[in-house]
């Protein structure tokens, strides 16, 4: 990019895109998760049909958040990816080491960000680490993990994303290349050995106790001092006790900010 205003319209438009603001009016359809009579499901079947909601797109949700998207690459929402991109832009201003994580990404949107953050800048010596089980999120673990019980995320067919899938999202916006890093599986048994030095930015979006407290176990003595850790789903029950038992236990009194309904960060002093 040649200059900062040529820049900051790139990301700017990155954003629109990732969340679909452009075009929103055409996210009208989204899948209607009810039991079906078994002679209608049959007629669907048939015919290649599909059961949808229709709704009215709501920018203020989509802004703050709030829905789950038909089409768009992130869920995260306009606030959200807007703190993301400050806090990008802090590390790089204040020269904070380190990689961009996200755990738990969906269909990649907020690591594809990331990527064309860095792109945009021409800075070759950061990596993006995008590590998720690309296949849903896991069953709940009560025995070991009783904050998550009854909690049903695994059983959705739409937070199921494949690790091709998302590549194909990252090369729809020319950002898959070497600075971008996978790591498939749950994040019990990929993050405590991803080889990763240093972490500028650690992006925290497993919602339930036990994702949390893996990402934050195997990746907070990784972040760098002025680093971020940013946790997406804050507000959850199954989300915030992870967090204030891993500030607890490790004696972290840093402010936690509030992003917007869900999300929160804190920087590691």
């Amino acid at each position: 990019m040649k200059n900062k205003h040529e820049v900051n319209l790139y990301l700017e438009l990155l954003k629109k895109a990732i969340l679909f603001e452009i075009w929103l009016e055409h996210e009208i359809y989204s899948p209607a998760n009810l039991p079906i009579p078994p002679k209608l499901y049959e007629f669907i079947q048939a015919h290649k049909l599909q059961l949808v909601h229709v709704k009215k797109p709501n920018p203020e949700a989509r802004r703050e958040g709030l829905d789950w998207p038909v089409i768009a690459h992130s869920m995260i929402g306009r606030l959200r990816l807007n703190q993301l991109h400050e806090a990008m832009k802090t590390v790089i201003k204040d020269k904070i080491k380190g990689d961009f994580i996200e755990t738990g990404v969906w269909r990649g949107g907020s690591c594809i960000f990331m990527r064309g953050f860095l792109k945009a800048y021409n800075i070759k010596n950061r990596n993006v680490w995008v590590a998720d089980s690309f296949k849903g999120l896991p069953a709940p673990n009560v025995e070991k993990y009783p904050k998550d019980a009854g909690d049903t995320l695994y059983t959705s067919d739409y937070l199921r994303v494949s690790l091709e899938e998302v590549k194909q999202n990252f090369n729809k916006y020319d950002l898959l290349d070497d600075q971008v890093k996978f790591l498939e599986g749950w994040f019990k048994d990929t993050l405590p050995f991803a080889p990763i030095n240093n972490i500028a930015i650690a992006r925290l979006d497993g919602d339930l106790y036990e994702s949390t407290m893996d990402s934050l176990t195997s990746l907070y003595h990784k972040v760098s001092l002025g680093g971020y850790i940013i946790i997406d789903d804050y507000t959850l029950p199954t989300c915030q006790p992870a967090v204030e038992d891993f500030r607890k236990q490790h004696n972290i009194t840093e402010p936690l900010i509030r992003i917007d309904h869900y999300g929160a960060y804190w920087r590691k002093r």
